[in-house]
């Protein structure tokens, strides 16, 4: 159903891809725009049980993307660094692909807040429970449950992925 990875050298394990979709703090959002065209939208996000979850206004293009086709596309790139003198990028990205629901869920809305809020701001636990109250009635979360991702590695990080283990040898 989903293609695989056509230089599969370069295909980070399940373990790597994971992380980088737990550490990262946004990614590009891509949805059935109008008229056919994508639209991809930067968000922040949370990862936890195989889902990544957003918060959103109650409506707008991203929802409407959403609700005119819940397959969707998450992209977010781990590293990235220009390597001027290789022409050439050292860089780890994972893309997920899945079905994007509207959370309906009371308790699921309020933990995904929760983890977004923790994940953003641990610093600010009270104002963070204050915001969820305050914006309640106007905040919306999204969950794309995941079906594929696959995470990649440029030719230059793993170039020096290779060197590093070979220091060590």
């Amino acid at each position: 159903m989903f293609r695989e990875l056509r230089r599969k050298n370069q295909q980070l394990s399940e373990t790597e891809a994971r992380s980088i979709l737990k550490n990262g703090t946004h990614g590009v959002l891509s949805v059935q725009g109008d008229d056919g065209y994508p639209y991809g939208v930067p968000m922040n996000y949370v990862y936890g049980d195989d889902a990544i979850y957003f918060h959103c206004a109650k409506e707008g293009h991203k929802l409407e993307g959403v609700r005119r086709s819940d397959k969707v596309s998450f992209c977010v790139v781990g590293e990235d660094e220009v390597i001027p003198e290789a022409f050439s990028t050292a860089y780890t990205s994972v893309i997920a692909f899945g079905r994007a629901e509207i959370v309906a869920d009371e308790k699921e809305k309020r933990e995904a807040l929760r983890l977004l809020a923790e994940r953003f701001s641990p610093e600010f636990g009270e104002e963070g429970e204050a915001a969820i109250r305050s914006s309640w009635n106007d905040v919306c979360i999204v969950r794309l449950n995941i079906e594929h991702a696959v995470g990649k590695a440029g030719r230059e990080q793993i170039k020096r992925e290779e060197a590093r283990y070979a220091s060590f040898l």
